[in-house]
């Protein structure tokens, strides 16, 4: 009876995962339109945008996807992936790892007129996989004025579109919902390992 049970917990999981793709090269993926896309995204963030910055960011948002893709040995569609991180077959990859990642790689950039926002969704819903992200903002604009960067979604490639029309997940910001669950001194006592590879 315990292997039927663990088949069919298996059989759903491989049923979720088939709606996620597996990542692709990035120079397949056409990626210079995209970041081109991206890079007018943030710059339309509104005025005092930095033209550059916006370029930078969205650059820096497409390469570290791929870097981590790699680093995270991605080969399989997300939900798959999760469970080869959470067996110890895989390094990181959870969609937390790629938030942590990509907010410390872009808040190396030192942006003057963008901000950073960690968010999680789904965070009081039992029924639906807690999920985490970055987001950037133009500089002073709350997460809910900026724009999604989410490489989990699917499967190390970049999904990015605006808070506002990101129909998929309800955000809410990082620090709230750890300072709910593990009370106001979080800070002090989460850890984050560092990527791999």
């Amino acid at each position: 009876m315990r292997n039927l049970a663990c088949l069919l917990s298996l059989l759903t999981v491989l049923g979720l995962a088939g709606c996620a793709t597996a990542p692709t090269d990035v120079t397949s993926r056409g990626e210079g339109g995209q970041v081109a896309a991206l890079a007018a995204a943030i710059r339309d963030l509104g005025p005092g945008v930095d033209a550059e910055e916006a370029a930078r960011a969205a650059r820096i948002s497409y390469t570290h996807t791929d870097r981590l893709a790699r680093a995270y040995r991605i080969t399989d569609p997300p939900l798959i992936h999760n469970m080869k991180v959470n067996m110890g077959l895989r390094p990181r990859g959870l969609c937390w790892h790629w938030a942590h990642d990509m907010e410390k790689r872009l808040a190396r950039e030192g942006f003057e007129t963008l901000e950073l926002h960690r968010a999680v969704a789904n965070a009081d819903n039992p029924f639906r996989l807690e999920h985490s992200t970055v987001i950037v903002s133009r500089r002073g604009d709350s997460l809910w004025q900026g724009i999604v960067l989410d490489p989990w979604r699917e499967g190390g490639t970049l999904h990015w579109t605006p808070v506002q029309a990101d129909t998929r997940f309800d955000w809410r910001p990082r620090h709230e919902i750890l300072t709910k669950r593990l009370g106001p001194d979080w800070q002090n006592r989460v850890r984050i390992a560092p990527a791999g590879g």
